[in-house]
Formats: structure tokens, sequence, C-alpha cells
């Protein structure tokens, strides 16, 4: 039988059979199962000490061999599309689908933060309503950590310490908003043909891709090394802690990913892969990085300056 994707005869790519679908989602499953477990702690309480440490390795070993399957995935799909591009099989219909399906993909992406600040919101706005809710069960320590000593609801809760905006905060603003004018830099010299142009942009947006993701780790120690969060006086705020990291985590975990997607497409570009005319993979990544530069100025706005 003749292969029929030997050779492209129409405007459309038929994808040959891949495992990287499957690899990919039993790789996510063992990550985020090994994740949940370590950060449990599901250890049994009757088991010696030696055990406990056997348990406790085995659970880190589970989580990064999940990662490890994540990263493969990534690299052999990443690979697979690459080279599908390089075969001709990416036409001007299937280069519309891909376009299509970055801008679904960032869509999906912004209702993700925007259910993040909907529950900042929810608590931060409406955080009257919330502290006079009858003290009921679990929920009395939360309304009376909301709650002032003259009866009035105060917002953030009793005991947190939050951010100077101005120090830390503000200059990862500065390096992301640098880093949307060298990557924008670098795309524009790719797309003139300046090749040693658009390396060194390119190179510059991953190296403060990098530094933001440093600073961030940085804030993070200092949170909670410091206890501004989670102490004596804070009991029944861990609310705001929770939507706190959750947000401008999950947010610095998409600048670790960008970041990576720059890194990939910086490779290509020495690799000599890359042509004013064709560059999509660039193209993309250059989109996700401006969707993270948008996000990040609306978490700056409203987490650590108006509500922090």
């Amino acid at each position: 039988m003749a292969n029929s994707h030997a050779t492209p005869h129409h405007d459309y790519h038929l994808v040959d059979p891949s495992p990287w679908p499957l690899v990919s989602s039993i790789a996510v499953t063992i990550m985020m199962v090994g994740a949940v477990v370590w950060m449990k702690g599901l250890v049994p309480a009757d088991s010696g000490p030696i055990a406990d440490a056997l348990l406790v390795k085995g659970q880190k070993a589970l989580f990064f061999a999940g990662l490890a399957g994540v990263l493969t995935a990534m690299f052999g799909w990443w690979s697979d599309v690459i080279k599908e591009g390089r075969q001709g099989y990416h036409t001007p219909v299937v280069s519309i689908g891909l376009r299509y399906g970055m801008m679904l993909f960032i869509a999906s992406e912004a209702m993700l933060f925007a259910a993040f600040f909907w529950m900042f919101f929810e608590m931060s706005v409406f955080n009257e309503a919330r502290a006079h809710i009858p003290e009921v069960g679990a929920w009395a320590d939360t309304a009376k950590s909301w709650t002032a000593a003259n009866g009035d609801s105060i917002w953030p809760p009793k005991g947190v310490e939050t951010l100077d905006p101005w120090q830390l905060p503000l200059l990862n603003t500065i390096i992301l908003l640098l880093s949307g004018t060298t990557v924008t830099w670098a795309h524009h010299a790719l797309q003139s043909g300046d090749r040693n142009g658009a390396k060194m942009g390119l190179l510059i947006t991953v190296l403060l891709g990098a530094l933001f993701t440093g600073v961030q780790a940085y804030e993070y120690y200092h949170i909670i090394h410091e206890n501004l969060f989670f102490n004596e006086e804070a009991a029944g705020s861990g609310l705001y802690g929770s939507i706190f990291f959750m947000a401008t985590g999950f947010h610095g975990f998409h600048v670790l990913i960008g970041s990576i997607f720059l890194l990939v497409c910086l490779l290509r570009l020495y690799a000599g892969q890359m042509t004013p005319q064709k560059h999509f993979g660039f193209e993309a990544a250059a989109w996700y990085w401006h969707f993270v530069d948008v996000v990040w100025l609306f978490l700056f706005a409203f987490v650590y300056v108006v509500y922090g």
C-alpha cells in the first residue's frame, strides 16, 4: 500500500500516528500525582524513621520521573512539528490553522487567569460581606481575621504583611516590560533578514526571563522565611496567601515555560532553521511572551498595588 503521507499533494496535513499525546498525558498524570503526594506528605504515621526517609524519597522520585517524561514528550513532539514544517507540510492553510490554534490556546490561558482574578477580587472587594457571615464552623477563624477591632472589615486580613510593590515587584515589572521590547526587536530583525540582531534580541529576552524567575524565587523565599503571610497573628488568613501564590506562582510558571519556548527558538536560529518568511514558531513564542507581560501588569496593579 502506498504511503499517503509521503508527499503532500494538497493543502492539508494528515498527521502520522504519534506517541507523544499519550506519553505526555501519562507523564503529566504521574508528575501531578507525585507533586500532590510530595506536598501532602502521605506517609503512614506508624512507620519508622528509615521507612519515612525511603517513602519521602520515593514521593520525590515519582514527581521527578513524571517531570522527566513531560520534558521528553515536549522535546519529541516539538521536534516532530519542526521536521514536518521543514518537509513542506506546513502549507498556507496549515499555517493558518496553527495560528488559530495558538490564539485559542492563549485565550484559554486568559480564562485561567480570569478565574484567579475572580477569586482575588471576590475576597478583596467583597470582604465586608464575608467578614459578617455568622461565625459557624471552620469559617469562624477566617471571618474573624477579616474583621478589625472596631467591627469593620479589613483587607488584607489581620497579621498579613504585604510586600512593598515599589521594590521587587516593580523591578520584575521593569524586567518583563524590557523583555517585551527585546523580543519585538528580535522578531522585526528576523523579518528584515538581520539574523545577528534577532539572535541578540532573543538572547537578551531569555536572560531577562531567567532574571525575572530568580527575582520571584527570592521574593517567595523572603515571604516564607519571614512568615509574612503565615504567622500566629495571621491565623485564619490563609486565603490571602493561597490566592497570592496561586496567581503569581502560575504566572511565574508561564514565564518559565515562555523562557524555554524562546530558548528553543534561539537554538533554532543558531541552527539556521528560521527564515524571514517562515518562522511561525518564533512568532507564536512572541505572542505567548506578550500575553505573559500583559497578565503581569494586571497582577502588579491589583495584587501588589491596589489591594496589596
